[in-house]
């Protein structure tokens, strides 16, 4: 058989032969529809070029990785979704498509709607999610039909979903109490917040946290939980009401979002007695509240790292199936304090 060269590939491609010359060694920029062109032809009559100019990757299966979060302005869920663009990217065996939506509320009829919508835009999906019946209920349709279900962060569905990725959330509250047991002066009271009831990894942090200072400091008395819904500025409001109205506040643990209203409540007020603050996220406003002294610890979630296990068991449960009993897969926190950053 004749080999193919340059000039049999710019006739099938309908170009000249210094265009394919460009098209083959880069020597100047072509352009997007001109390269597809000869591509299409190296592919037609077999031009080992075909292999040199196809995109990496391309003769690997595509999967569609679904992923729900929810708070699409909070610099932390900004963070999630910029790790999981690389991770996909970085998706070992398989072409992977990240199909990212955000929930636009914590409403677990909106939550569960969301859900459902990706079935036939995804082959696996991961999310972010309150624990309430109709999320469950939504996520075992979803399985009916195939789909496997992660549940990330916070847990929800258990028995139905495929598996939980996150930290251990009851040793990340125990981790809150025990470091405001130490820095706290004096006996007196602790506030926590949580950003609904229906958040199981809140839930179990409050526990943890709870049960850490009923064992360890009797003498730190903790206040009923109040609920931010994750906000700013409900945070920021409440804040200044409990350093208006508690003078033994020792501290203030902000279990999931919306501490940047605590850190900006604690900035203008000013307190007279030293406050321990925990926060849940490295972001730029708990950088400078640790920076400031404003914040004690921070119990930061490894994205990265998170996002770069997710892709490979999301993968897994597609080409070898979800596991039977579903799987929990903990991550320990990253620590921070003043000194580390």
């Amino acid at each position: 058989m004749k080999r193919l060269g340059m000039a049999e590939l710019a006739q099938e491609a309908g170009v000249s032969i210094a265009t394919v010359d460009r098209v083959l060694n880069g020597r100047e920029a072509v352009r997007s529809d001109t390269r597809a062109r000869v591509l299409e032809a190296a592919q037609r009559i077999g031009h080992p070029a075909a292999r040199r100019l196809a995109p990496v990757g391309a003769d690997l299966p595509e999967l569609r990785f679904g992923v729900v979060l929810h708070k699409q302005g909070q610099d932390f869920y900004k963070a999630f979704a910029e790790e999981l663009v690389r991770a996909v990217a970085a998706a070992q065996g398989v072409r992977g498509r990240l199909v990212l939506e955000f929930s636009s509320s914590q409403s677990p009829s909106e939550m569960a709607a969301t859900l459902r919508a990706m079935v036939g835009r995804c082959d696996v999906l991961a999310a972010t999610a309150v624990n309430h019946p109709e999320v469950t209920s939504a996520v075992e349709d979803l399985k009916s039909k195939g789909l496997a279900v992660f549940s990330l962060l916070s847990d929800f569905a258990q028995g139905a979903r495929a598996g939980y990725l996150g930290l251990n959330n009851l040793k990340v509250g125990r981790t809150a109490g025990w470091i405001m047991s130490k820095t706290a002066k004096g006996p007196g009271v602790m506030a926590i917040f949580v950003g609904g009831h229906r958040w199981h990894g809140h839930e179990l942090r409050e526990v943890g946290f709870r049960s850490y200072m009923r064992e360890c400091a009797p003498h730190l008395t903790v206040l009923d939980s109040v609920v931010n819904l994750e906000t700013r500025q409900l945070t920021y409001e409440t804040t200044l009401g409990l350093l208006a109205r508690q003078p033994t506040l020792r501290g203030i643990y902000v279990a999931g979002g919306g501490m940047e209203g605590a850190i900006a409540a604690l900035r203008e007020s000013r307190p007279q007695t030293e406050v321990a603050v925990v926060v849940s996220a490295l972001t730029g406003d708990s950088r400078a509240g640790l920076a400031e002294g404003l914040v004690t610890l921070v119990t930061d979630t490894p994205l990265e790292k998170l996002c770069r296990d997710l892709i490979v068991v999301m993968t897994r449960a597609v080409v070898e199936g979800a596991p039977e009993n579903g799987i929990q897969h903990f991550l320990p926190p990253d620590l921070h304090v003043a000194e580390s950053i």
